[in-house]
């Protein structure tokens, strides 16, 4: 396998793809539109973001290479203007494998590509020798750019380069002789030379008439004197360059099919077919020097254009959100086994996100610690009481975790998950023929099917039917099912009699992952989106903002007290 910024050299690359559903709840769409606005990099990255890993070599490894990225702006503005450079290579390596030479002129193009291309590799060179980069990706990148400038010899190449542009440079012009039949039909044609002036003659059909008007005699022969050639004549000429050639009764050159009828050609094909068939020399020699200097390891590089875009974009973001004032920090990586997760200070990456687009969120950050006592977390509270931030918080955090990117907390340590999993309320449309309970039922049983103990499940109000007695059926078989297998979870649901029954549930199953309650928290009727280890509030939310908003039989009862009075006082 080849280098890459993203696996250690010699590592397993064994991945797991987010399914279509973890995809949209996690809204990874969403974070690739603030990543970039080219769709070609967006969806780069996206192949790169919905494949996970669980091995903490490679994770390790990723984060890493992300902390240079971030460490070095310019590293970054360097690798964006090589990724431009490589975009415009990626086509370069079909001309080494080509045996046709009818290239030449977008060959000739190229050779600027590859001129900028050595200047590139010279200046990764140098700006990665002169930074204090830490990670074994970026330093084994160094080391390749060295060897690949040193081993391609780019000193010469560019020499060569520039030779070979500037013969292609004096090329200003080129003469065609045209063989006619009786009828003066187009019969065949050949270059006669490749000229380093232009032909300022002008006028040409005020000529031709001019000359058809006077009924002289033809000329014999044809007068190119003043012309200089730097270049061999017709394709079966030899490549020794002369002064002069001219044409002959039996000219073999390109021959030029006509219509009898019409007299139709096809001579200005016929001429450029020619005029490229004559520089079949040319094109050979350019290809030689290419091949001689650009070897395999050069092109490993443009492989490596996806990678570079991922670091550099997401470092980009993670900037702005550092100079927003939110926190990020570098995870420590815990065994998969271990099955622990921990964070202080965490936050939903996509309420920052708004922030740096302009928006004014106060945005509330919280702590959670999955370990052998609680890893199965029903949460309760409120409409709007953040329940759902807080759930897709987590499973960004831990994605962005194994991506090796800082993750938008103070603190994070987390054994690696090896997928996934989300339930999100369906769409309307697609549960027209199970009906909503029998839809989220059944991609209940197929998240079951495909999920192990390393991995993780977030519950979005799954379940949360017309039939609350239905609902809290399923539901408490769904949690007895994650503590047998074993699972990292969050469900938040507003059933609160499912939270009431965790003590059961866990006593009811063996297993190591017990439930427990997570509510977030009201305070004096006011969301205050901090979440706690409680038992669900729900009579007490009640309570809170009945109070608040006067909406309390006893203010109501007051009130209405109030106003019978005053009305039997005005009487």
């Amino acid at each position: 396998m080849g280098y890459s910024l993203l696996y250690p050299q010699n590592a397993e690359r064994k991945n797991k793809t987010l399914t279509t559903e973890s995809i949209n709840d996690l809204s990874i769409d969403f974070i690739l539109e603030a990543l970039t606005e080219q769709r070609y990099e967006r969806d780069h990255i996206r192949k790169l973001m919905i494949s996970v890993t669980d091995d903490p070599e490679v994770i390790r490894y990723r984060r890493d290479v992300f902390e240079d990225f971030l460490r070095f702006p310019e590293l970054r503005k360097a690798m964006e203007d090589l990724v431009k450079k490589l975009a415009d290579l990626r086509d370069l390596e079909r001309f080494q494998k080509d045996q046709e030479s009818s290239a030449f002129w977008s060959l000739v193009n190229r050779l600027r590509e590859v001129d900028e291309y050595v200047c590139c590799i010279s200046l990764m060179r140098d700006i990665l020798s002169d930074l204090d980069i830490k990670s074994e990706g970026m330093c084994t990148l160094r080391d390749l750019v060295k060897d690949i400038s040193l081993e391609s010899g780019f000193e010469e190449l560019k020499a060569d380069i520039d030779e070979t542009m500037e013969k292609v440079r004096k090329l200003k012009s080129i003469t065609i002789g045209v063989n006619l039949d009786d009828m003066l039909r187009p019969s065949s044609a050949g270059v006669v030379s490749l000229n380093d002036s232009e032909f300022r003659e002008s006028g040409l059909m005020r000529r031709f008439m001019s000359f058809a008007d006077r009924k002289s005699e033809l000329h014999h022969g044809t007068d190119v004197s003043g012309i200089r050639v730097f270049h061999p004549a017709t394709p079966i000429t030899p490549p020794t360059f002369t002064q002069k050639k001219e044409l002959n009764d039996n000219m073999t050159g390109m021959t030029i099919s006509t219509s009898t009828v019409t007299g139709a050609d096809s001579l200005s094909n016929a001429i450029k077919d020619t005029v490229t068939n004559i520089m079949r020399q040319t094109v050979n020699e350019i290809k030689s020097t290419v091949k001689r200097y650009v070897n395999i390891s050069g092109y490993m590089l443009i492989e490596l254009m996806p990678e570079i875009l991922f670091y550099v974009r997401w470092a980009d973001l993670i900037d702005k959100i550092k100079e927003s004032g939110m926190p990020v920090c570098k995870p420590e990586i815990l065994p998969p086994e271990q099955r622990n997760c921990s964070f202080k200070g965490l936050y939903n990456i996509k309420l920052a996100i708004k922030n740096v687009h302009g928006d004014r969120i106060n945005i509330i950050t919280n702590d959670i610690d999955f370990n052998d006592d609680q890893r199965i977390f029903i949460l309760t509270g409120p409409n709007r009481g953040g329940k759902t931030i807080f759930t897709q918080a987590w499973g960004l955090a831990m994605l962005l975790a194994q991506l090796g990117i800082s993750v938008p907390a103070e603190q994070a340590e987390i054994s690696p998950c090896d997928n996934i999993f989300t339930h999100f309320p369906a769409d309307e449309n697609d549960t027209v023929d199970l009906g909503r309970l029998g839809e989220e039922s059944k991609r209940l049983a197929e998240i079951f099917d495909m999920a192990t103990e390393r991995s993780l499940m977030l519950l979005n109000e799954s379940l949360a039917t017309t039939s609350v007695t239905e609902g809290l059926f399923i539901a408490k078989d769904v949690v007895r099912a994650m503590r047998y297998l074993g699972v990292r979870c969050i469900f938040n649901t507003h059933m609160h009699d499912l939270a009431r029954s965790v003590d059961e549930l866990n006593a009811e199953v063996e297993g190591s992952s017990r439930a427990v309650s997570l509510v977030t928290g009201v305070h004096d009727g006011e969301r205050s989106f901090k979440v706690s280890l409680l038992p669900p509030q729900g009579i007490s939310y009640a309570k809170d903002i009945a109070l608040k908003y006067g909406v309390s039989f006893a203010q109501i009862k007051d009130n209405i007290d109030s106003h019978r009075n005053n009305n039997t006082a005005l009487q």
